[in-house]
């Protein structure tokens, strides 16, 4: 290939594309893109149920599941963004993917990874307002300061995910180009640059720490809070329903960021992972939580269980009347 040699540092070459070559050792692979089909397929039918149940009710316009139906977005265009696009390259074989078309991929999961984590500490200020300001809640947390900080979260992910894939093109690739991964990872992309990437690597450090970490780190802080203030109530009925309003919240969080924070702290710290476990770990880790959190929230939060129920009921039945049941619908 033409572009392949010795580069100058002044000279940058982009190659056509990149091949990516993921799970390389695991037999009857193709079994488990069989199991992603499902995962895509469960991960569209909820989140869009989840979706146009809160928006489609009046009574669940409020700033909980403003942060809800925002998480549901996010977690379909996550997995819209590398489920097909791995299931086209590693069961059909077509393993190509244009350098262009690569780095929109990057930014498009870098948006939807960064927002899921702000979209997580979002739901716990949330309940830190709810737990402890109840008596000023609806003047602290109201739809428009929700709505602000849910943009100010999607203007700042898009923007420092711009910056790390733009910074991208300033590399040279004149050796190899064969990408151990899923998808058009940051990190495995700027490893096969022939120029240095100091700078991409500490780039990916800092937002590993800022964007996972961050985040992270505040929800922690939010349930220190949330116990503190829960363990001072009198009643223990009350401490009861207190904390059961947190659990759905602390499962998605549980399963989003403790796979991710243990695959990338061995990944670039440690350096100690092998490449198809890396893989599978992280398409697994990227896959499921927008699998699961809608369910999660439609079986475990009583106001979407109990309008995803009657709606589902009323399409069957054929009877659904969208007009009618705007207007006659009750709140909880």
């Amino acid at each position: 290939m033409s572009f392949l040699g010795t580069v100058n540092d002044s000279v940058i070459i982009h190659p056509p594309g990149f091949y990516i070559i993921g799970f390389q050792t695991f037999p009857s692979i193709s079994v488990y893109f069989i199991f992603l089909v499902f995962v895509y397929v469960v991960t569209i039918i909820f989140n869009t149920l989840v979706i146009y149940t809160i928006t489609s009710n009046r009574c669940l316009h409020t700033p909980k599941f403003l942060a809800v139906v925002n998480l549901a977005v996010i977690d379909v265009i996550l997995n819209t963004c590398t489920v097909p696009a791995m299931i086209k390259i590693f069961l059909f074989k077509d393993n190509f993917v244009p350098f262009n078309l690569c780095l929109v991929q990057m930014f498009v999961y870098f948006v939807c990874a960064t927002l899921e984590s702000f979209a997580l500490a979002v739901l716990a200020y949330d309940r830190l307002i709810a737990i402890c300001f109840p008596l000023r809640q609806n003047s602290i947390n109201t739809l428009r300061s929700m709505s602000c900080i849910i943009g100010l979260c999607w203007c700042f992910a898009l923007s420092i995910s711009a910056f790390a894939v733009i910074i991208m093109t300033r590399l040279s690739f004149c050796s190899s180009l064969y990408l151990s991964s899923f998808f058009c990872d940051y990190a495995p992309v700027f490893r096969l640059a022939c120029n240095d990437y100091t700078l991409q690597w500490s780039v990916a450090s800092v937002l590993t720490c800022l964007l996972l970490a961050g985040p992270f780190g505040f929800i922690v802080l939010s349930y220190i809070i949330i116990l503190v203030t829960v363990f001072r109530m009198k009643s223990l009925d009350s401490r009861v329903k207190a904390l059961a309003t947190c659990v759905e919240h602390l499962i998605i969080v549980a399963v989003f960021y403790i796979p991710l924070i243990v695959i990338f702290c061995i990944e670039f710290y440690l350096q100690i992972i092998d490449p198809d476990q890396r893989v599978l770990s992280l398409s697994l880790a990227s896959s499921i939580p927008p699998c699961v959190n809608p369910i999660v929230y439609s079986l475990k939060t009583k106001e979407i269980r109990t309008r995803a129920l009657a709606l589902v009921k009323k399409f069957k039945t054929g009877k659904i009347d969208i007009h009618k049941q705007t207007l006659g619908q009750k709140c909880f």
